[in-house]
């Protein structure tokens, strides 16, 4: 039986390149991947990856890219091993994220955004931060377009806010909260169950109260309104 030519033709689904080349741009990628996941979470048809081969057209494997992050809205949550296409519905990442390494040079990252502009993204977002350097681009009249006041920039598709300074760059929640790390969620989480805990012995203790002053009234024969 002969296979279609669709059929021998083979998308990797590795290129061969590391995720990161060292601790801090993988923190970078890791901090905006898992905090958007997060802002999506019940959302079920907007899906977030994080160094995903992207194949924009079929039949064409050499023609591909793999963001930092990316940000699909119309498409399913879940395990995929590439981004393929045209069995997405012909929907483009319409977010993507580069986090600049010491390794990727000035032409590797115009290739990125030539290849971003082509194939239909709509935000284009570059930081790098051993120079912290952060540049934004947005898709106007078919174009990716530098963002010229990026300080203060509300992604229109993301909702999330960027605060760019001297000395650092923040990220908010449509609803004002930072965008926070691993540990910082995990210190989040356990001090509202320690909160948590907290109130209910309390409530534990005030329950146990009233009951010992129930058992006390009644040893003095006095009889409790009962309750309607």
């Amino acid at each position: 039986m002969t296979l279609s030519v669709e059929h021998q033709i083979i998308y990797p689904e590795s290129d061969g390149q590391p995720m990161a080349d060292n601790t801090k741009q993988f923190r970078w990628i890791v901090f905006l991947k898992e905090n958007l996941e997060c802002l999506f979470a019940n959302n079920s048809n907007v899906f977030v990856a994080g160094d995903l081969l992207w194949y924009p057209q079929q039949g064409k494997p050499d023609i591909r890219v793999a963001p930092d992050v990316m940000v699909v809205f119309g498409r399913a949550k879940g395990d995929r091993g590439s981004y393929r296409q045209w069995e997405e519905d012909n929907i483009a990442p319409q977010v993507v994220f580069e986090i600049i390494s010491p390794s990727n040079t000035m032409k590797e990252m115009l290739k990125k955004q030539q290849f971003y502009e082509r194939y239909g993204v709509e935000e284009y977002y570059i930081y790098d931060p051993d120079r912290h350097d952060f540049t934004g681009f947005q898709r106007i009249n078919d174009k990716l377009t530098l963002i010229d006041h990026i300080n203060t920039w509300i992604s229109p598709r993301l909702g999330i806010k960027f605060v760019f300074t001297q000395e650092n760059l923040k990220v908010y929640y449509p609803d004002e909260s930072p965008f926070l790390t691993t540990i910082e969620l995990k210190q989040k989480a356990d001090a509202e169950k320690q909160r948590a805990d907290m109130e209910k012995q309390r409530a534990d203790s005030a329950e146990l109260e009233l009951e010992k002053l129930k058992q006390f009234l009644q040893q003095q024969g006095i009889d409790l309104p009962k309750s309607e």
